[in-house]
């Protein structure tokens, strides 16, 4: 998942953007308001963390701006600016959530883990029963037969985590290039060679295809 950082401390912003990779999370990050608006508008965002107090536009003014255009992205403040007039401002112009610095790296984790499952799957429950005999936790990202964890590459996991988030539906070529690839230019055979490999470490009925249409993993009732 691609989410935007926005944060004017360098040695802070490298230590969460370092963080969260290691969860494997795609981060680009920012130290100028403007920038981080620019990048919102060239490229799809799962989740905008945000410092308030940064140069040429504040977390503040992104956020009014992107509502007001129809960006319902989730948005999570990251800031000592936590009085109830600030919170108050900061929920009234749209955000999601409210972390006081300074914090634990964890309690970040917890807190986009569960935006994430607001969002993007719509359940109640972290773990998912797949087509034939898989179980996914939502959360971690982690495919299961049996008691056995599934070892994917991070494109790999990006995939799954692709089609099961789209609940039984057929995803195209195109929307696997940008929720998985960000957009950046690859050919559909390597998209097709990746989903290949997925399925020789499951099995051939894990991920189904359509011909003209796309793939989508099957969910069990």
């Amino acid at each position: 998942m691609r989410l935007l950082l926005l944060e004017d401390d360098l040695d802070y912003r490298q230590s969460i953007k370092e963080y969260l990779e290691s969860l494997n999370y795609h981060i680009d990050d920012f130290e100028d308001g403007e920038e981080a608006l620019s990048a919102i508008h060239e490229n799809k965002y799962h989740l905008l963390i945000l410092d308030i107090r940064v140069p040429t536009l504040s977390g503040y003014e992104l956020v009014k701006t992107i509502r007001e255009n129809g960006d319902n992205t989730p948005v999570i403040y990251i800031t000592s600016l936590t009085d109830i007039n600030n919170l108050s401002l900061g929920y009234e112009l749209g955000c999601n959530d409210y972390i006081k610095k300074p914090f634990s790296p964890k309690e970040l984790k917890y807190r986009i883990e569960q935006l994430i499952k607001l969002f993007y799957t719509n359940e109640t429950k972290e773990q998912i029963k797949l087509k034939p005999d898989f179980t996914y936790d939502i959360l971690k990202k982690e495919l299961r037969r049996n008691s056995e964890v599934i070892n994917l590459t991070k494109k790999e996991s990006d995939v799954v985590f692709c089609l099961v988030s789209n609940k039984n539906q057929y995803i195209s070529i195109e929307t696997l290039r940008s929720e998985v690839w960000d957009d950046k230019y690859i050919c559909e055979a390597d998209i097709r060679v990746c989903i290949k490999k997925i399925r020789d470490k499951t099995s051939k009925e894990f991920i189904v295809n359509q011909r003209g249409i796309g793939y989508k993993i099957d969910r069990e009732e």
